[in-house]
């Protein structure tokens, strides 16, 4: 009955993790997938969140709102637009709290595609795979836009602005690019490259959405990864302060470890608060016919970190702090390999911002790397900084040293 079904040919991350877990060998070292982890190797669970969780303790929980839980989604606007922001204060903006950063993606897509069916989307390139996967599912021809400069590797700037963007060709593309085009964009810590725009381009890039009349998504995993909460969410503020027809994606997945509760939001910038709640109805009856509620646990988690002025403040220092560790393991990987090969610029290391490395590294290096030292890389050449620890570290800068020198 099912021989006309496709094969699945599997996702390429968690392809990889299956293939690291049966990896017999024990010092193997998983730098493929995108989980923050402790300098124990462990994924930990900020202290901030683990009180509010268990303010909560473990209880029978109500269905909540199609849309989710005011209280959350109230601190969502205010955490990423900030607290005195003219448009939440104006009702401007529909907050919908969703199955993590995913079912953000996912849940904009499919409003998008239901009112503008002629729009097509346009990714970076590279971009996190999953958004060409989300918004296909979704009806919408997908096509990329400039934007990695592999040129840049091994090469020094003495700007940070003009280091690992085609940004010329980037602003040249989007400048062709018809009304209501949907341009996703990544407002701090870019997947998979960690190489981000400046405040400049940022300023130049959404001035041409605003001309064209495009419609910017922005997708943020990372906040708080990047410099500090205000400066992460920089492009998205900017966009709205521009009244653009902003959508902006959210995850609690890993600056509060709320990876299994599923913890996101979707907000959009509409010009009337009435047409904020025509947003809002479309939105509550997608999810109605996909899930009818998100989680209630994560997203109650996430209100009582968000909602406490004391676990809040505390719970963003505990983000910084990983943010800093995560700036401590590029740099032990520059240092590590600078010495072995003083010849090569390895400052892109340090110039990335976020979890993740573009490093470089070529297919047959990555295959080299997970058969000779155990060390799982993505294809792509795509590495986890935040899986590095001072017991791998070494063992880690030492195998890409080698591998390098090819």
């Amino acid at each position: 009955m099912y021989q006309h079904v496709e094969a699945y040919a599997g996702d390429p991350i968690l392809s990889l993790v299956e293939t690291f877990k049966q990896d017999p060998r024990p010092n193997k070292i998983n730098l493929s997938i995108g989980i923050y982890f402790d300098n124990e190797g462990k994924m930990p669970l900020p202290e901030s969140v683990r009180v509010a969780s268990e303010r909560l303790g473990i209880k029978t929980q109500a269905y909540l709102p199609m849309e989710g839980h005011a209280g959350f989604r109230e601190q969502l606007g205010q955490l990423m637009l900030g607290a005195d922001n003219p448009a939440l204060q104006a009702k401007r903006v529909a907050v919908v709290q969703t199955l993590g950063g995913s079912g953000a993606l996912r849940l904009g897509a499919d409003f998008i595609h239901r009112w503008f069916p002629n729009a097509k989307l346009h990714v970076s390139d590279p971009t996190w795979d999953n958004h060409r996967g989300i918004f296909m599912g979704a009806g919408f021809t997908v096509q990329t836009y400039p934007y990695y400069d592999a040129a840049t590797i091994g090469v020094k700037f003495d700007e940070m602005c003009a280091y690992g963007v085609k940004f010329d060709e980037m602003c040249a593309y989007l400048q062709g690019l018809p009304e209501n085009d949907v341009v996703l964009l990544h407002p701090c810590c870019h997947n998979p490259t960690g190489v981000d725009l400046s405040v400049e381009q940022w300023d130049t890039v959404l001035k041409i959405v605003a001309e064209r009349k495009l419609i910017p998504f922005m997708d943020i995993a990372y906040m708080g990864f990047g410099d500090t909460f205000d400066s992460d969410a920089y492009a998205i503020r900017r966009a709205v302060d521009l009244n653009l027809p902003v959508f902006a994606s959210c995850s609690f997945s890993k600056n509060m470890s709320l990876y299994g509760q599923r913890t996101g939001g979707l907000l959009v910038l509409a010009p009337t608060a009435d047409e904020a709640e025509l947003i809002l109805g479309q939105m509550k009856l997608t999810v109605r016919r996909m899930y009818s509620s998100p989680p209630a646990q994560g997203g109650l988690t996430a209100y009582n970190v968000l909602s406490d002025a004391d676990l809040s403040a505390q719970w963003q220092n505990e983000v910084y702090e990983m943010r800093d560790r995560i700036r401590a393991m590029r740099q032990k990987l520059y240092d590590v390999l600078s010495a072995r090969q003083p010849e090569k610029d390895y400052s892109y290391f340090i110039r990335q911002r976020g979890m993740f490395s573009y490093t470089g590294l070529s297919v047959a290096q990555v295959h080299r790397l997970r058969d000779e030292f155990a060390i799982y890389v993505l294809d792509t050449g795509r590495l986890c900084i935040a899986g590095l620890n001072d017991s791998n570290i070494d063992t880690v800068a030492n195998a890409l040293a080698t591998v390098f020198a090819e």
